[in-house]
């Protein structure tokens, strides 16, 4: 027989392994979380900015506004307000992208990561310099040695860094991922990214302030612009801060944005199934502290979840798949939008490389579920607790199979929105739309 014959007859195996495991009935739910937010957050980061910056600023001086790959909330708008007030005092900004090893660790990619956040030279009207190009600070006391772009480093007056404050995803400390670790690691580009992560996660909580702290005493930090986010992915608070104020007050947003953040109101889950991965939602392309699933054994908290699926890859993550391999399984289309070069640098330079390992990989949306459900634990599959979320930045609306209901019609902070309802494929076994 030949191979293509063989691969065939293992997949229709492995199809009718799965066809009998049923798909339970699922019900549409809205979580409630503290809706609070601003009502203007541009109005409010150009008022500090402007306040600020006229202390910080000078006419003329060319100040280099770093920002990242992460989903921000109206992140290119926050960009283009600072970019007016600095114009307003007569500097001359321009922007750095600053995303350690993301965007595939190339200065084209990079650019390109920002584009697809709407920051670009069209629609900011400034400049955009991407360069992999890095200048050694110093080292810290084990000898980790301190790197940050170069034409940050060297081309810019005065630096303006805009970054949301959340809960890491693979450690534990008083500052997580937020201003201190974009520093260390964002502005650090790939050699500053693998400087930090080299000894582990283990050290993190020490080395990013530690970096960052050598990146402030040295390079002209004129300000950062900190957002916290609430549960619905709205910006609850932005405060512009000065080098002297970024440590205390990022410690002190981190404990709120920790309060803030979303997640599943279940404690246990049979099947979790994720419609779509990807950078611009997390680090890790889903949220271990809403998953549940953490890369490294230095951070937990979140549900207890049996059998977790995958489905699909975001445009904006360029093929980055970092995180499917804490999944367990996923499909032939995730896998086939996947640049996995791009995905593995993410381990290579993490050095945790769990999750860049290809998941269980199914045909069809149809068929990963059913694997799951199959794989769970239960005796009976009818019983299966299966949540199905958009991504793990959306987690107000959502999908419940019937074994959860009784559960969420007693939670006071979940309200039931359908009636039961099957699982709706097209013609490719791809779950139909619900968002």
């Amino acid at each position: 027989m030949q191979r293509n014959d063989t691969h065939t007859a293992s997949r229709e195996v492995l199809r009718r392994l799965l066809h009998d495991i049923p798909l339970p009935s699922m019900i549409k739910v809205r979580q409630r979380f503290d809706p609070a937010h601003l009502t203007d957050p541009i109005n409010d980061t150009r008022s500090q900015c402007a306040t600020v910056g006229a202390e910080r600023i000078q006419p003329g001086q060319r100040v280099a506004i770093c920002v990242g790959s992460r989903g921000i909330s109206q992140i290119a708008d926050i960009t283009h307000g600072v970019i007016q007030e600095l114009l307003k005092l007569g500097a001359f900004p321009f922007l750095v992208p600053c995303m350690g090893s993301h965007g595939g660790a190339t200065a084209q990619g990079q650019a390109q990561v920002l584009a697809h956040l709407g920051i670009s030279e069209e629609t900011m009207g400034v400049p955009v310099r991407s360069s992999m190009d890095v200048v050694r600070l110093g080292a810290l006391e084990s000898g980790l040695p301190v790197y940050v772009d170069r034409i940050a480093a060297t081309e810019a007056d005065a630096i303006v860094v805009i970054n949301r404050i959340k809960p890491h995803t693979a450690f534990r400390g008083p500052v997580e991922s937020g201003i201190m670790k974009m520093l260390a690691i964002g502005l650090g580009k790939q050699q500053g990214a693998e400087a930090c992560h080299q000894l582990g996660f283990r050290y993190m909580a020490e080395n990013i302030p530690a970096m960052a702290h050598i990146i402030l005493n040295q390079l002209p930090i004129a300000f950062a612009v900190a957002i916290v986010e609430n549960a619905y992915d709205q910006i609850c608070q932005v405060e512009v801060l000065t080098p002297d104020k970024i440590e205390m007050r990022e410690h002190e947003l981190l404990v709120e944005a920790k309060a803030r953040m979303p997640r599943l109101l279940f404690d246990s889950l049979d099947v979790l199934v994720i419609d779509q991965i990807g950078k611009n939602i997390s680090g890790d392309g889903m949220d271990p502290n809403v998953t549940g699933r953490y890369p490294t054994p230095y951070a937990e908290g979140g549900p207890q979840v049996s059998k977790m699926v995958v489905l699909d890859l975001t445009a904006e993550s360029q093929g980055n798949a970092n995180g499917v391999g804490t999944a367990d399984f996923t499909t032939q289309r995730l896998v086939d939008k996947t640049d996995w070069p791009a995905t593995y640098l993410n381990g290579l330079t993490s050095t945790v490389c769990a999750p860049t390992k290809m998941a269980t990989v199914l045909e069809t949306d149809r068929l990963a579920i059913q694997a799951a459900i199959k794989t769970c634990n239960i005796l009976d599959y009818a019983t299966c607790r299966m949540v199905r979320i958009k991504d793990t930045l959306h987690l107000g609306e959502m999908y419940i199979s019937q074994a959860l209901l009784r559960e969420a019609e007693a939670h006071p902070d979940i309200d039931i929105l359908g009636s039961a309802d099957s699982l709706s494929f097209d013609e490719h076994e791809q779950l139909e739309r619900a968002w």
